[in-house]
């Protein structure tokens, strides 16, 4: 029992090794443990995994791992080609185009037209095409154009397209064909402009002409004036001098004109408590002494008012007579009718003033063109001028200059005037680029509390 149960157990293994492929010989070698069957739901997603780790699905990875090589390598099935592409004639090695000695030219223009290492390692060696172009139904920035067409239609010509355009899509390999295309006439007899194919047409958004145009005419950079320089002559100098002088004085008179609007006058006090006191008791003795005597002027008054109204009452009541109404109804007629015969007779009058009203309308014209150049004369004057684009007002900088005892006859001594990053600043606000502004000031949003430390009033005591 023991030999048998040993050579049924030996027979049993080998042939065990036998099917496993031991050693890995066969190309569907797979681990004995892996045959067993494992019971368990395959309707599920780990039944999917369970039976692609199966013998079967191994075998099946295999064969789609090759032929997806196969795919890249060669562009199809090695059993499927041609034995053109396979196979090749060997007509036998060219002695004498290998023995014949090259020039330098000729191994230079070799050099460079063979690629460089680097490129042939970025370059795609797979021989199956591209499923797709993606790269020809892409339009740059499509969501900042507002969800345009990817395919290149502008807005108007979808819109006159009812559903989809006829006409293939950029980048498609199906042409249109030649012939006739079946169009619906009107009653014209003319193709319809609702079933007419319209051309695909690039969308290419257009500036508006406003940013063509400059904000100011102003230069961007402005020379400095002759005066300014390092080494001037005295009349340049003494010119610049006299032009910071006449701002300084303008810029004083200014201050001396707030001045005077914000003093009190010279005659005037002070306000003191009486006579604040006594400016608000003005006139409150005077109504009071008004108020005593409410019966007096009253009765003459009250009489009239009660005997006047009978007369105007019983007036208003009576009622016209027909020989009235008739005189009243012929006074209106021929009111009508007078009019009417003067707004005639002046027409009539206006023939004959036909020079004088021509010559009116040549005076207003010439008013009209005369105001019309002033405001563009004024126009072009204040157009290198700074406008108004914020709440502060645009200040121009001080002269940069120097007086006569701070200039120096070496540059080792010169003193630097201005500052390039503040001219740059001003003159952006010259430009209308930017606003003027004022630097931010700090305002606290909270108290500060000054709390005596306690090491320190121990100290003091």
């Amino acid at each position: 029992m023991a030999a048998g149960g040993r050579g049924g157990g030996g027979k049993h293994s080998s042939k065990s090794d036998a099917d496993s492929g031991f050693l890995g010989l066969r190309p569907t070698s797979v681990d004995p443990a892996l045959r067993r069957r494992r019971r368990g739901p395959r309707n599920k997603k780990r039944g999917w995994r369970r039976l692609a780790q199966e013998p079967l699905g191994l075998e099946v990875d295999q064969f789609l791992e090759d032929v997806r090589l196969q795919e890249r390598t060669s562009g199809g099935l090695l059993s499927e080609a041609p034995n053109e592409k396979l196979f090749f004639v060997d007509t036998g090695s060219k002695e004498k185009g290998l023995t014949k000695k090259r020039t330098k030219v000729q191994k230079k223009s070799l050099l460079l037209k063979k690629p460089l290492r680097v490129d042939l390692i970025l370059e795609n060696t797979s021989k199956v095409p591209a499923p797709k172009d993606v790269l020809a139904h892409q339009v740059p920035n499509a969501k900042k154009l507002g969800g345009r067409s990817s395919y290149g239609r502008s807005w108007p010509s979808r819109a006159r397209c009812p559903g989809r355009c006829a006409g293939p899509r950029p980048g498609s390999s199906t042409l249109p064909q030649p012939g006739p295309s079946p169009v619906s006439t009107h009653k014209s007899g003319g193709p319809s402009d609702l079933t007419r194919p319209y051309p695909a047409v690039a969308f290419s958004p257009q500036r508006p002409p406003r940013l063509y145009t400059k904000p100011s005419q102003a230069p961007a950079v402005e020379v400095a004036p002759a005066g300014a320089s390092y080494n001037p002559s005295f009349e340049d100098h003494q010119t610049l001098l006299s032009a910071a002088h006449e701002v300084e004085l303008q810029r004083q008179k200014e201050a001396e004109k707030l001045e005077r609007q914000l003093a009190l006058p010279a005659t005037e006090q002070a306000a003191t408590q009486e006579s604040t006191f006594q400016e608000l008791c003005e006139g409150l003795l005077e109504e009071s002494d008004g108020e005593g005597e409410p019966g007096q002027g009253e009765g003459p008054e009250a009489g009239d008012a009660e005997v006047c109204p009978t007369p105007a009452r019983l007036a208003a009541t009576e009622k016209k007579t027909e020989q009235q109404r008739r005189r009243e109804k012929a006074a209106r007629r021929l009111r009508v009718q007078q009019a009417a015969l003067r707004a005639a007779r002046l027409q009539h009058q206006e023939l004959f003033r036909l020079r004088g009203i021509k010559a009116q309308v040549a005076l207003r014209l010439a008013e009209l063109a005369r105001r019309q150049r002033q405001r563009q004369a004024r126009r072009e004057a204040e157009a290198d001028k700074p406008r108004r684009l914020g709440r502060l007002k645009y200040q121009a900088p001080d002269i940069d200059v120097q007086l006569s005892s701070e200039l120096t006859d070496s540059l080792r001594t010169l003193k630097p005037e201005g500052n390039i990053l503040r001219d740059r600043f001003k003159s952006f606000q010259r430009r209308n680029m930017i606003e003027p502004r004022e630097r931010a000031k700090f305002k606290r949003k909270y108290k500060v509390k000054l709390v005596e430390k306690r090491a320190f009033r121990e100290i003091q005591l």
